[in-house]
């Protein structure tokens, strides 16, 4: 029995080993002189992207490690299921069958994701449109899907796959979504701390357990990203506190069974708290040490702080830059003594060699033209190296306000050692916005408005403004153009051509109407990096139509003095610097400007001037303190009064909130507001965030004081005749503007005062 055993198995080992050989004996082909080479099976492949990828020609010796390594070839480009090599004769056929390729991708239940977001997506791992598809590319697309949903904390969501076969060898992709719930943080824990209470480190943190405003904060969602972040601002609070040994230890996520609940706790270690004993410079500093130590903000005898220290290597390194020392290296070494928990650092400079950029490069800007950017710069290509002046050129790229994000950096130039090119990085944002409305009114019919305003037409860097109202009571046409680069040393020109009629209904104090038509045009030089003097000069014609109804005695007074039909050409001279770190959601900074409007020549002869200065406080991450004061100053001159139509107005959002939108000042028998030459505005705002939306800046609520008033020509600014208000408000950076809304209360009123106590609009600042 053993003995038939073995013999059986020799048999089929025999019979394994002539397959193997019957089959080499097929594949094997002696070496050959090829004749001619035939392609068969492509449909849309060109013969030419096989032929290129042959390791031999026609008229060269074809053998069997050349025919291995064609296949190795072909099936490395991809797009390809099956390659074959057939010999016949001296001619080699090259038998290949394309992998199919996409012609359609869609995506059925997502509710989360634009079908634009996912189509990008899969773009970015190589599925789209005109592609070669295999199985392996459909697995990878459902994972990046699956990415994207969980950077949602949807961590439930499920995708299905559908591949749909058409003509032409193509294939239609339907990505089914079924996103399930989203998973929310119910817990977070801060292990380890002893120095500060876990809720003082939580309200540090942008994610957190959710609000009733959650809804729109979706700060109750997981997110990597934002969790490192947050990381971050608990390491910073406590190295700014003295804390130089703290660390992470660990941090955990866990997830629930029903991927509904997500619970993270981080593991830290505070250490000991040090102090400050001493700062030491060593190194190069090339001559200027006194200069070096005028820069140091690391102060002897007070708690170790993370952030001055920051701050001070990274003011060496700028200065070091301003000398052309590009590659300069400053660090902050400390010396511990952990007996008494204080410590000593030691600032070690090497300026390295010095450095001039070779030439400055730009991406990202795929509409605005690379000269817009340029012509911001200061640190210019085939100069020394200047961190100033790139500093002050990434700023004033960034002001700009065409781009999300201006990242400036250098490298080093291969094969020289004083060389760096300066690499521009900008992330385009829209800057066009759109405006159409239509109304339907008994006593106005059909109104129909449109606006559009584009602050980078054609990418040139200049604005451009239409704005036209059909509308019976205001009714107007405007053209605004600003040209900021009118010189190239960067004296701007803007231009304003306009046209209003203003024609009140009966029951809003007569039929009567005001038409101004007018034109200006103003130069601004840049007399500084940060100052900006503006001056023109400009046309304007009132014309007053009387109705059936008197005209008010204010116009009536008017008209008798000047006529029915008058003239300004006034002279404009402004001054403006801002220091605000943002223009919509300002921390900190100061914001000051001044105008004076002279009537030289027509009709109306007057002085007109005003002083804005807005300065903001930040108390912390959360709180902000914003201050205003505004004041104005009219004078009529050459014996005559004041022009009302030139009169200052107050009451309402963006002067004293609580009264109605201008009703402050004079008034005449009619009972209407007339605005004065003279005016008062005093704000306090405290910004906090809004109940339940954490730190999110774009939603924030305030509570404000205000105080102001507008005053007659012959009255005197007194104390006592401000109105005055108090109240809560809410500010949001929405989709068409920055929204602001106001509930408040009359601090301070008078008779007659008209009283508004909810108001609302878009674009204020106060």
């Amino acid at each position: 029995m053993h003995k038939k055993s073995n013999r059986f198995k020799l048999r089929v080992v025999s019979a394994v080993a002539g397959s193997l050989l019957l089959a080499h004996s097929a594949w094997a082909v002696d070496p050959f002189t090829v004749r001619d080479i035939r392609v068969e099976g492509l449909q849309r492949v060109e013969p030419g992207t096989i032929f290129a990828s042959l390791p031999f020609r026609v008229g060269e010796t074809y053998s069997d490690d050349k025919g291995s390594t064609a296949i190795r070839a072909l099936f490395a480009l991809g797009l390809f299921k099956d390659v074959r090599l057939d010999v016949s004769g001296d001619v080699l056929v090259v038998i290949v069958e394309e992998r199919p390729t996409v012609a359609d991708v869609n995506f059925v239940g997502s509710k989360e994701f634009s079908n634009d977001i996912l189509k990008k997506a899969l773009r970015d791992i190589g599925l789209y449109d005109g592609q070669p598809f295999d199985k392996a590319l459909a697995d990878k697309a459902v994972q990046e899907l699956k990415r994207q949903y969980i950077n949602r904390s949807m961590y439930g969501a499920e995708i299905v796959t559908t591949v749909t076969p058409i003509e032409r060898n193509r294939v239609n992709l339907s990505f089914n979504v079924i996103e399930g719930d989203t998973a929310k943080i119910k817990e977070i824990h801060i292990v380890g701390n002893k120095a500060f209470g876990e809720s003082t480190l939580r309200k540090l943190f942008d994610l957190d357990t959710g609000g009733f405003m959650s809804w729109y904060t979706k700060s109750n969602r997981y997110s990597r990203a934002k969790l490192n972040a947050d990381i971050e601002t608990l390491r910073s609070y406590y190295l700014a506190r003295g804390y130089l040994e703290f660390r992470i230890d660990s941090t955990q996520v866990a997830i629930s069974p029903d991927k509904q609940d997500v619970t993270i706790t981080i593991n830290v270690s505070e250490g000991e708290r040090f102090v400050v004993s001493s700062v030491k410079l060593e190194g190069n500093y090339i001559g200027k040490e006194e200069e070096f130590k005028s820069l140091v903000t690391i102060q002897p005898g007070e708690a170790y702080n993370a952030d001055t220290v920051a701050t001070t290597t990274k003011a060496f390194t700028d200065y070091f830059g301003t000398f052309g020392f590009a590659f300069a290296k400053v660090e902050a070494v400390p010396e511990i003594d952990r007996v008494n928990n204080r410590v000593t650092f030691v600032l070690r400079g090497e300026p390295s060699r010095r450095a001039y950029v070779r030439r400055i490069n730009i991406s990202g800007n795929n509409r605005t033209r690379d000269e817009v950017v340029r012509r911001e710069f200061r640190q210019f290509e085939s100069s020394w190296y200047d961190g100033d002046k790139i500093r002050l050129s990434r700023d004033r790229v960034d002001r700009l306000g065409y781009f999300t994000e201006v990242n400036v950096d250098t490298q080093d130039v291969n094969g020289t050692n004083d060389q760096v090119d300066v690499g521009v990085t900008v992330v385009e944002k829209p800057t066009g916005n759109l405006q159409l409305g239509a109304g339907f009114s008994s006593a106005e019919k059909i109104a129909l408005s449109f606006g559009i305003r584009q602050e980078n037409v054609f990418g040139s860097g200049n604005y451009l403004g239409v704005e036209v109202n059909t509308s019976k009571i205001n009714r107007q046409i405007v053209f605004s153009t600003v040209d900021p680069y009118f010189t190239q040393n960067g004296i701007s020109r803007s231009l304003d051509v306009y046209h209003r009629t203003v024609r009140p209904l009966d029951g809003q104090g007569g039929d009567y109407g005001l038409k101004t038509t007018g034109a200006s045009i103003r130069f601004g030089v840049p007399f500084t990096e940060t100052d900006t003097v503006y001056f023109g000069s400009g046309y304007e014609r009132l014309t007053i139509e009387p109705g059936i109804n008197a005209l008010p005695s204010t116009y009536q007074n008017y008209a008798n003095l000047y006529g029915y039909t008058s003239t300004s050409i006034p002279l404009t001279v402004g001054w403006t610097r801002d220091s605000r770190d943002s223009a919509l959601v300002p921390t900190k900074g100061l914001y000051q400007r001044a105008s004076g409007e002279w009537g030289v020549a027509g009709d109306a002869r007057y002085l007109r001037s005003n002083y804005q200065v807005q300065q903001y406080i930040p108390l912390n991450k959360q709180f902000t303190i914003g201050l205003n004061g505004e004041l104005g100053w009219g004078k009529g001159l050459n014996g005559r009064p004041f022009s009302v139509f030139k009169n200052f107005s107050s009451g309402g959002l963006g002067s004293v909130r609580g009264f109605q939108q201008g009703s402050l000042g004079p008034r005449d028998a009619a009972d209407l507001a007339l605005g004065g030459p003279k005016k008062v505005t005093l704000n306090a705002e405290l910004s906090a965030p809004f109940p339940g939306a954490g730190n999110d800046r774009t939603l924030r609520m305030y509570g404000f004081i205000d105080a102001g008033n507008v005053f007659g020509e012959k009255d005197p600014y007194r104390l006592k005749d401000l109105r005055a208000s108090y109240g809560l408000g809410i500010s949001w950076i929405s989709p068409v503007g920055p929204l602001r809304l106001a509930i408040a209360n009359p601090l301070r009123k008078k008779v007659g005062d008209k009283i508004e106590r909810f108001q609302f609009q878009i674009g204020t600042s106060f």
